[in-house]
């Protein structure tokens, strides 16, 4: 659940620090006061689509950080440990900094997090429910998301199983429609590829080639340099009074001093021993300058090799390896082009064996979506008859979608596979008896879609394993007994998990566990957001205020009383 929420120098909040609570908890307020900015925030933390916007005028940043504890077996635990979070005492801090720039920096648990990290962890901790999916709800394309999420743990194999042949099958496909292409472009890349084929292997390039001709070419560039170096070393070593003669004259010496005294033996060894190596690297520098020559004819060619050499990298790569490895694919196009009537039969028998298994596969799916479909009508009808819509006939409906341009033929039927099957899903309505059912984004009202929509996440409540549910003003629409069944749908989802719902139902607003009241206040000619947690007597004039919606009288707070008493009894377990 959410613990605690702080905010600062967001939209028109200054600075403000909220504790919540279990159970039910309803924000209440004046519209504009600042209730729907609360929400916005706590959707920024989730990784929600930052913007400068939200940053309040005059300041550099906006600050949100949220304390959520979670069970100590819920899943996010394990996913945080593959990020590299720390998830001790199953505790997420989540925070998020929106520059006057428009950047954001992210943090779990004080680790830098991408916004889609933050995104992942966000989405497993708390659920918003809005407008938004009151938009969703109308647009059929979202229905079938809605369908796989009531079906997620049935669906989860066989659709990581159906995506995975599919994305083989788009690529095979892919190369079928390239090797497919007309004989005029085909003409012209097979002389390009030759061109270019040729003029690599002409060049008769040898693996890290540049490499030694560089060093070669500076060693020649510099040899008269070296020879005079070496020449210098050796002389300076070897010969009649050179070093090598004075060392020899002091090994002389320590040999008969040792027979004097023992303890310069150790002494005696390592000057000896010296004298020694270095006779060696004498004789090594001889050696060497007797073999440096003076070649420029040598040196004008390998000037000339390397100017070939960037020729080429110019144009197929910044090393030698690269060229060599270019040509290597260069030479593999050809031979798929030369040979592409067999490539594409081969590659078209692959893509055929693929459109079967996928075919299976997109079968499993559509019986898996369909037992999901009546098990998640029959638990709508539930939903809506505890919700006065007893009346109403609802289905989900999963049929085969219409297949595409490129849409496989597998025995004599085009199969018109996408990215999550064969199916579409749309949700169907009939509101009144003896009317047919029609598209649900064609006849329902505003009022009908928040009841509907509040079925649906009173079943995925249960399924999603989230800490939290968010419900902004999901009461739209809706007014007498209808507001006071929606008030008891949005508790029920509070015994399993902490909700969080900003309403103007003072029915909702009854049942709540905990009660805040957001208002904003002009300070020094700016405008500040405050919340403040009710009392009872406090709780019974709000909900007066918002009963009345212009002046409290007695009779309204005898109503607000009335409300909470009922609330109360609602509350009791039966």
């Amino acid at each position: 659940m959410l613990i605690e929420l702080s905010i600062r120098h967001f939209a028109i909040i200054d600075e403000l620090t909220v504790q919540f609570e279990k159970g039910l908890t309803v924000l209440t307020g004046e519209t504009g006061a600042g209730k729907s900015i609360i929400i916005d925030a706590i959707g920024l933390l989730l990784g929600g689509r930052g913007s400068a916007e939200y940053v309040r005028h005059g300041e550099k940043r906006a600050e949100i950080e949220g304390l959520f504890i979670v069970e100590d077996d819920h899943p996010i635990i394990e996913k945080a440990i593959e990020f590299g979070i720390d998830a001790q005492d199953s505790m997420f801090i989540l925070r998020r900094n929106i520059t006057s720039q428009g950047k954001s920096i992210c943090r779990v648990n004080g680790k830098l997090v991408t916004l889609a990290i933050l995104r992942e962890i966000g989405q497993a901790l708390v659920d918003i429910h809005g407008q938004h999916e009151h938009q969703a709800l109308m647009q059929p394309e979202e229905h079938i998301s809605m369908l796989d999420g009531y079906a997620s743990k049935a669906l989860t194999d066989t659709f990581k199983e159906y995506q995975m042949l599919f994305n083989r099958a788009q690529q095979l496909q892919k190369q079928v429609l390239s090797l497919s292409e007309n004989e005029q472009e085909l003409a012209q890349k097979t002389d390009l590829f030759q061109y270019q084929l040729e003029e690599i292997e002409q060049a008769k390039l040898v693996p890290e080639e540049d490499v030694h001709l560089m060093n070669e070419r500076h060693k020649l560039a510099h040899s008269e340099k070296l020879f005079s170096l070496l020449q210098d070393s050796y002389l300076s070593l070897y010969g009649e009074g050179r070093g090598l003669d004075f060392i020899n004259n002091a090994v002389s010496h320590l040999e008969e001093a040792v027979s004097i005294d023992q303890e310069l033996k150790d002494v005696f060894e390592s000057v000896s021993n010296s004298y020694y190596l270095l006779e060696e690297a004498a004789f090594a520098l001889r050696d060497r300058v007797e073999q440096i020559e003076f070649d420029p004819n040598r040196l004008e060619f390998i000037e000339g090799r390397l100017h070939d050499i960037q020729r080429l990298k110019r144009k197929y790569g910044e090393t030698v390896d690269d060229i060599l490895v270019y040509a290597s694919k260069v030479e593999e196009e050809l031979d798929s082009i030369i040979n592409k009537d067999d490539r594409i039969s081969k590659l078209q028998n692959e893509l055929d064996g693929l459109w079967q298994d996928l075919y299976i596969e997109a079968k499993a799916l559509t019986s898996i979506r369909k037992e999901a479909a009546r098990e998640l009508t029959e638990a709508i009808h539930e939903q809506l008859r505890s919700l006065y819509m007893e009346k109403t006939v609802f289905d989900v409906r999963v049929a085969e979608r219409a297949p595409s341009k490129y849409a496989p033929m597998i025995k004599g039927k085009t199969i018109p596979f996408s990215q999550d099957g064969i199916d579409t899903v749309e949700f169907y309505l009939s509101t009144n008896p003896g009317e047919p059912m029609k598209p649900l984004s064609k006849v329902a009202s505003g009022g009908e879609i928040s009841r509907i929509m509040l079925a649906i996440k009173s079943i995925f409540s249960n399924q999603q394993g989230v800490t939290s549910v968010i419900f902004d003003e999901v009461d739209t629409g809706v007014s007498g007994r209808v507001a006071q069944a929606i008030a008891e749908k949005i508790h029920a989802i509070s015994i399993g998990s902490q909700v969080l719902c900003i309403t103007h139902l003072p029915q909702v607003a009854a049942m709540a566990d905990s009660h805040l009241y957001i208002q904003k206040n002009e300070e020094n000619e700016r405008v500040k957001t405050s919340v403040k947690s009710l009392s009872t007597e406090e709780k019974i004039n709000e909900i007066a205020r918002m009963i009345s919606g212009v002046e409290v009288t007695e009779l309204t707070r005898e109503h607000a009383k009335e409300l909470l008493e009922l609330a109360e009894s609602l509350k009791q377990p039966a």
